[in-house]
């Protein structure tokens, strides 16, 4: 930078030009390629009217002073001179454009004051920020990480959704919230974010302004990107700053002798260069170069699109987004979703290494007992917090739920006793006794029933029969397809079978959705006969991420009618129940569901389509486990043809009869289920070994914790159970 009379520090590129030899050290001799300088005259000239040295380059300027303080380091002769000769241009200045911050404009001499408020992206919320959620924070919330819930209730169409629910997540704690489809599981999330306001209760948070991550069960990437600029945009205000910091140096470039305008472009600069310091905006590039690899993604991906990867790694760029804005709390919902064996066993190393809250909605068992340290259940609108991981939260349920039948059939033997007495001996020689049963009766009630256990419903549910279809079912002769350059398959040859139901497998990107989508003829392959059997082959897709494609305008019950116009509306209101929607829930809006009923309903419009070829991708995603079951009870007494795409190992074994593994560009094929896959296959029979041995070293552990303890620890422990079921009960009355 060098100091033509004045103080100007801001960039302008204005070639090579003669500097009189008068260089600094650090430039090359007889060229100055930076000169950083207020106006475009003759750069020798200008050296000339100055007699101050250069500066030493190799320190920046101590100082920032505005134009109304900036002293004058020449003597006053050559001072005046150069004041002449510098004079703006009688032309009329431009009128500057508005500076960037992050509530939008920002007046030119305001300084920015402590650090970045960043506005952040749909996936991170800020939360805490009225003045009563900050009166919650405050340091006596009684917490010292994390947030905690405090008799949260919510009702939503005069239906009971939430009721008094109560728990907390603390540093270094994983939470697994679980429950049944619709049980409110997401709904606690959203209320934890803020997003939604409890009718009772509040959230109370560890400290203001708390950066709260959430991982939604939908996608939330834009296909076209690239994978670079799908991480970037996490970084909203920093990239703003970035674009604005080159916009002002493009404008100084035009700005002439203007000095006014000049002058106002260095301030705004001068006062980006620190918001972008505030915001490391120079380790923007270094944290994702950091995070790629650990997701999986390569160097040579950063210019790929978005959309030419598949659900799986879109799913990888959601929770690398996440990760990226390092929150105080991580709310997941269904993180495991898409997301193949080694990206599962990746998120749980990396989950299990943080000491941030979080928080977890999962179906998988498997992912639950490796992550979580606390289970909370919600079950009929009340949540119940159980220490320990899936498989110790399920003893331990078992075993409170037996004290409860145990309680309540003792007690209803003693109410059908009274009640007999009050009936046999009324009008009697004996009817005072009739009468001390009845006032035990009553006192029994007004002490509070004790509640009969929670039984769920067994679902079930059929496809409609299969019409004649043909012996060949489909067929793929000499398949070459791929995207930008990158095959995914090379000559495949394969026919499919009536009755057989087959299940493709293979890691994230390997191209099964692809497949489906070439026999379903969604795309047209590059080489090669993809094509479905002549004769009586009606398939019924369901998609991957099927419940987005579902009209939200609809109700429930509409969206069965449309997709299924002969069938008897009993049969379709019977199908709705088994899915948990009974009553009034049929005339919801889907635009109103939760994802979870989002997705039992996708799936209860797909059973009630009729089809002699089933074709599904992902199909037990957000998907509980009653759910799962159900589904794999049907497609085992289907007697048509099954395609499925899958990473649910479990649910692949329950209906697979023939197993097609993606690989190097070929299908192999495996005539048998996937244990006759596991037998053919060393590594991947040796992966499900690991895992099964992980589930069994979770399992023997919560066994040692229990057998450890002496007899009268365990005599003691149960009248602890016992009395903290006594107390919930009492809690149940107030």
């Amino acid at each position: 930078t060098i100091m033509l009379g004045h103080t100007l520090y801001t960039p302008l590129r204005l070639g090579a030009e003669q500097c009189g030899g008068r260089l600094p050290p650090s430039l090359p001799a007889g060229k100055c390629q930076q000169l950083r300088c207020g106006h475009n005259r003759d750069v020798a000239a200008l050296a000339a009217q100055t007699t101050n040295k250069f500066p030493d380059f190799s320190e920046p300027p101590t100082t920032k002073l505005s134009k109304a303080k900036r002293p004058n380091k020449s003597t006053p002769e050559t001072s005046s001179k150069a004041n002449k000769s510098l004079a703006p241009s009688p032309t009329k200045a431009s009128k500057s454009p508005e500076p960037v911050s992050a509530q939008g404009a920002e007046p030119p001499n305001t300084q920015p004051q402590g650090g970045p408020d960043v506005s952040l992206p749909s996936a991170m919320e800020v939360v805490g920020d009225s003045p009563e959620e900050n009166k919650r924070s405050s340091g006596g919330s009684g917490i010292a990480s994390g947030m905690r819930l405090e008799g949260v209730s919510m009702t939503f169409k005069n239906q009971q959704v939430l009721s008094n629910c109560t728990w907390e997540v603390k540093k270094g704690e994983r939470v697994g919230l679980v429950g049944v489809n619709g049980a409110g599981k997401t709904t606690q999330l959203q209320i934890c974010m803020g997003r939604i306001q409890p009718d009772a209760g509040e959230v109370v948070k560890a400290k203001k302004n708390m950066r709260i991550a959430y991982l939604a069960q939908e996608f939330d990437v834009e296909t076209s990107r690239t994978v670079r600029e799908e991480f970037l945009s996490v970084y909203l205000e920093q990239t703003k700053v970035i674009a604005r910091q080159e916009a002002i140096t493009l404008e100084m470039e035009s700005a002439g002798d203007d000095m006014d305008r000049m002058q106002d472009l260095l301030d705004e600069l001068d006062r980006l260069n620190a918001k972008a310091v505030n915001m490391d905006v120079a380790l923007l590039d270094k944290k994702i170069d950091k995070m790629m690899p650990e997701l999986g993604f390569k160097a040579e991906d950063n210019d790929r699109l978005v959309l030419s990867f598949s659900g799986g790694w879109q799913m990888r760029m959601c929770l690398g987004k996440m990760l990226l804005q390092e929150p105080d709390i991580l709310l997941l919902d269904e993180p495991t979703n898409h997301l193949d064996l080694d990206a599962v066993e990746w998120l749980e190393g990396y989950l299990k290494s943080q000491e941030v809250p979080m928080v977890v909605v999962s179906h998988d068992r498997e992912f639950l007992d490796q992550v979580c340290t606390k289970i909370v259940e919600t079950e009929r609108g009340v949540a119940t917090t159980y220490p320990g991981n899936y498989t110790h939260y399920m003893a331990t349920k078992s075993e409170r739920d037996a004290l409860q039948w145990a309680a309540w059939e003792k007690q209803q033997k003693e109410v059908h006793k009274l009640q007999e007495m009050a009936l046999r001996l009324a009008g009697g020689a004996q009817s005072g006794r009739a009468a001390q049963a009845e006032k035990q009766l009553e006192r029994l009630k007004e002490e509070g029933l004790i509640e009969k256990p929670f039984v769920s419903k067994r679902r079930s549910f059929t496809f409609p029969p299969v019409e004649k279809m043909g012996q060949r079912v489909a067929s793929i002769d000499g398949l070459t397809h791929g995207y930008q350059g990158r095959l995914l398959f090379k000559n495949v040859t394969l026919e499919i079978e009536k009755g057989d139901r087959v299940a493709i497998i293979g890691p994230n990107g390997a191209g099964k959705s692809t497949l489906l989508r070439l026999l379903m003829d969604r795309e047209k392959p590059l080489e090669g006969v993809v094509a479905l059997g002549e004769h009586g082959i009606n398939p019924n897709y369901f998609e991957q991420n099927q419940a987005e494609a579902l009209d939200l305008e609809l109700t429930v019950l509409d969206t069965l009618v449309q997709c299924a116009p002969d069938a008897k509306l009993a049969d379709l209101k019977a199908l709705l129940g088994r899915m948990l929607f009974g009553g009034t829930a049929v005339d919801k809006k889907v635009k109103v569901l939760s994802g979870g009923e989002k997705a039992r309903l996708a799936l209860a419009k797909f059973m009630c389509t009729k089809g002699t070829l089933l074709v599904l991708d992902e199909p037990t995603n957000h998907l509980d486990i009653p759910s799962k079951e159900m589904l794999e009870e049907a497609i085992r007494a289907f007697q048509g043809s099954v395609i499925a795409v899958s990473h649910d190992r479990y649910f692949l074994r329950q209906i697979a009869t023939r197993i097609l593994q993606v690989e190097g560009c070929k299908l192999l094929d495996f005539k048998g289920g996937y244990d006759y896959y596991l037998d053919q296959n060393e590594d991947e029979a040796a992966k499900m070994e690991v895992k099964e041995e992980k589930a069994k070293e979770i399992e023997k552990d919560n066994i040692k914790s229990t057998s450890k303890m002496t007899k009268a620890e365990k005599e003691r422990n149960k009248k602890d159970k016992a009395k903290s079921f006594a107390a919930a009960q009492d809690a149940k009355k107030k």
